[in-house]
């Protein structure tokens, strides 16, 4: 399990995480041994145990990337838990314990050694490093931290669904906890929690009548449905990217095919598992709307925010230090892709028609989708900047006419951060000027330029969908004429 779940994590380690990886993993699987038997002999606290593990587990992103990714691997064999409840044998024996340790750096080392092979063939991209994935200073002005927002939601959905999952379905509550944990540990919204609790139980019902059609194809220890168990896997762990309906659609056929090799009925088991999985993902987006919830909006024009950072960063940069160059462009395309991550869901959203009290939050929708198209045309241009600047550095940053239109893109930028965070401009900022007609002194001048001209013009696009910043009161007319 914690092989499986893996998989996808280690797509996102560096090479300098692999040796904490080697350390956190084991530690965390023998902790999660150790918890089995706490939630078998001594439910109640076991319940806490658990509840506080995984919020401590979210809440370390407010630290940073490395606290981050910390996280997210002590979460596995929180999963684990919920998956195998038993463990991998008796109850109380604590010999099991090393065991775990043992296996959960099998496969760290593992699924360090594949993934280093799919990187080094191109199978699948290298992760950003930590100093490009790291978020944008003072992207946080005040407030309650979006890792600690994300900690509560998940300690009040965990203990919502421990309490009904207990009282319901006594020898299977772990389906509805594990929903619950699964819609919340990835909430980046609500629109983001909303749309993965959906798909997860629409999947899973998709997936019990598929499971419905596979029961007894297959006798007790058929090495046949083992084959199938691990295609079916992979095919969802392919198909996931497409939707989470898939991936939930996809377990729910395994766990028919894993009961037919134990010899068992699945036919009610199912039902109770799609019950428990409706629950789970209803505990789970009322806890991450109703406590301390994340607006999709805010979460829009926050990344936005981080990616146009990175571009001021470039803009604003010693173009001679090339370093400082490539860094703030690699940190651009990762936000945006960050972007796209989190403003996924809205496609959902945005796609069919929706009566008249929702339209407002279907526009919404799409005025976020077009943010994102925005940025993304400006990928291709930044980069061919960033190219023609490293290739010639001194030229381009002594460049008069290249640099008057710099710092013109520049300021353009700024303004469209600050209509963002709906600042208004300072008294003394200068009216916008129209862009000034450089004349290139060679071929990389000319492709700065067209980048820059292609950048402006998405920036144009950005101030159309979130509007210029407000006025200052002190500057408004209608102000001034009451003051006299």
């Amino acid at each position: 399990m914690i092989a499986s779940a893996l998989g996808r994590v280690q797509q996102v380690l560096d090479h300098t995480d692999r040796l904490p990886a080697c350390v956190v993993l084991p530690c965390a699987a023998a902790g999660g041994a150790e918890l089995t038997t706490l939630l078998q002999r001594h439910p109640t606290v076991g319940d806490v145990v658990f509840a506080v593990g995984a919020a401590g587990a979210i809440w370390l992103r407010r630290f940073g990337v490395r606290a981050t990714r910390v996280g997210t691997l002590l979460a596995l064999p929180l999963v684990a838990v919920l998956v195998v409840p038993g463990g991998a044998g008796p109850a109380g024996g604590h010999e099991r314990t090393g065991w775990a340790a043992v296996m959960a750096l099998v496969a760290v080392v593992w699924g360090a050694l594949l993934t280093w092979v799919a990187q080094r063939t191109r199978l699948i991209r290298r992760p950003p490093a930590a100093e490009v994935a790291a978020a944008a200073a003072g992207a946080r002005r005040g407030g309650i931290p979006a890792g600690t927002r994300m900690a509560s939601q998940m300690a009040v959905a965990l203990a919502a669904a421990f309490a009904v999952g207990r009282t319901l379905w006594p020898d299977h509550w772990t389906w509805v906890v594990l929903t619950a944990f699964l819609v919340c540990s990835g909430a980046r919204s609500r629109a983001d929690v909303l749309v993965k609790g959906v798909w997860r139980t629409v999947g899973a019902a998709v997936g019990t009548v598929a499971a419905g059609a596979l029961t007894g194809s297959f006798g007790p220890r058929s090495d046949a449905a083992v084959v199938l168990i691990f295609a079916v896997l992979a095919v969802a762990t392919w198909l996931r990217e497409l939707s989470y309906a898939y991936w939930a659609g996809c377990v729910t056929a395994v766990l028919s095919l894993l009961y037919d090799w134990f010899g068992q009925s699945p036919g009610g088991l199912l039902h109770t598992r799609l019950a428990g999985i409706a629950v789970g993902a209803v505990l789970g987006i009322a806890a991450s709307w109703l406590v301390l919830p994340i607006r999709t909006s805010s979460a829009v024009r926050a990344r936005t925010a981080a990616a146009l950072a990175a571009l001021t960063e470039l803009l604003e940069a010693d173009w001679r230090d090339g370093r400082a160059v490539r860094m703030a462009h690699a940190r651009f395309c990762h936000r945006v892709e960050q972007l796209g991550v989190t403003t996924a869901p809205l496609r959902t959203l945005a796609a069919p028609p929706l009566p008249r009290a929702l339209s407002v939050r279907r526009r919404r929708s799409v005025d976020a989708l077009r943010a994102v198209a925005a940025l993304r045309h400006c990928a291709e241009p930044v980069g061919d900047l960033a190219t023609a600047v490293t290739s010639r550095p001194d030229a381009l940053a002594d460049d008069p006419g290249l640099r008057a239109r710099r710092d013109e893109v520049a300021a353009h930028t700024l303004a469209v951060r600050r209509a963002i965070g709906r600042r208004p401009a300072p008294p003394d900022t200068p009216a916008s000027a129209p862009p000034t007609k450089a004349h290139p002194t060679g071929p990389e001048a000319a492709v700065a330029l067209a980048a820059l001209a292609t950048i402006g013009t998405q920036l144009d696009v950005l101030t159309e969908v979130f509007g210029p910043p407000p006025i200052p009161p002190a500057s408004h007319p209608a102000a001034a004429t009451a003051r006299s």
